[in-house]
């Protein structure tokens, strides 16, 4: 659901943030803020701008309170609270590491919105916070880290956008070009995905998919690497060409991009399940082997583990 849809659905408030940490000494720290009107003590969020999906949103909101540029790792949920006068809000929740050094070396001057920042070890943290909605979700981080799953690269996997009907098409099916509807939602989705990191772009070679992929690589400044594997033309029921491709991509242990079809994808999906170390299917991976035209999912496999450990599934609409 997109946070357009979150926010009609349930006439709620929707934001999102993330919980910034950085590694000291072997020991996690997490960052706090502490906000100037509210007089309290917080993790860093927002709430989201029209046409703002939301882990664009909650990138946008952790640079804007802290100064610190992240991207999101893990997802860690939501929260729900009422805000003064009862409506509801929803917050939205990732990690998202940053580098030591660059954080010593950050510097920071108080503002109209947040007073001052606070790293924190994790063990103390939430007894600094004013709120228990907040310490819930350091609990869900502690459990992350725990687990040795705190740090992690993502494989996204994007459909291509709307395209022109087949029937309405002359030329070869690879030739389809986006409808004005799949450039919205192309548009759309790039800051999104971009707040993941990616390190790589990989596309179909048809012309819906490189079209649905183009500002995702303008928004990034990284090249498009075209691969007939993802491409429909190509499709064979076996999925054993796409699980050689989605191997070779987790085997390298960063965040890459896959833009495909709708008859490729579930063997996408399957694939990284199952080098993944999935032994039973959940409705999100469900979800995210159904993608709607310019949807994505974010799949987050743990970088430290012995094998790509898939530790998370998220989907995301374009907000048009």
């Amino acid at each position: 659901m997109s946070p357009a849809a979150e926010a009609l659905a349930t006439d709620a408030v929707v934001a999102a943030g993330a919980v910034v940490w950085k590694l000291v000494d072997g020991k996690v720290r997490v960052l706090l803020v502490h906000r100037t009107q509210h007089k309290d003590v917080t993790i860093p969020k927002g709430k989201v701008d029209p046409g703002e999906t939301l882990p664009e949103t909650a990138v946008r909101e952790i640079e804007e309170e802290t100064g610190f540029a992240v991207d999101l790792g893990a997802p860690l949920g939501t929260v729900e609270y009422a805000l003064p006068g009862g409506r509801p809000k929803i917050v939205h929740y990732w990690s998202a590491e940053v580098d030591p050094g660059a954080a010593e070396r950050h510097t920071y001057e108080a503002n109209g919105e947040i007073l001052a920042l606070e790293w924190v070890p994790l063990s103390k943290a939430a007894k600094r916070l004013t709120y228990e909605h907040d310490a819930d979700v350091l609990d869900r981080f502690a459990a992350q880290v725990e687990a040795g799953h705190a740090r992690t690269f993502a494989l996204v996997v994007l459909r291509h956008g709307k395209a022109m009907p087949p029937e309405q098409w002359d030329g070869p099916d690879h030739t389809r070009p986006l409808l004005h509807r799949g450039i919205e939602q192309s548009m759309s989705v790039a800051p999104g995905i971009a707040a993941y990191g990616p390190e790589k772009l990989v596309s179909s070679t048809a012309a819906r998919c490189l079209s649905t992929i183009a500002p995702t690589a303008s928004v990034t400044g990284l090249d498009i690497k075209v691969s007939t594997t993802l491409s429909q033309d190509a499709y064979e029921s076996d999925g054993a060409a796409v699980r050689a491709a989605v191997a070779k991509r987790l085997a390298k242990r960063q965040s890459v991009v896959m833009c495909s079809h709708g008859p490729v994808i579930p063997q996408i999906i399957e694939a990284a399940a199952s080098l993944g170390g999935v032994e039973s299917v959940s409705r999100d991976l469900r979800r995210s082997a159904g993608l709607g035209t310019g949807d994505y999912s974010v799949l987050h496999f743990a970088l430290e583990s012995e094998r790509p450990w898939l530790v998370a599934v998220e989907t995301h609409e374009a907000a048009f």
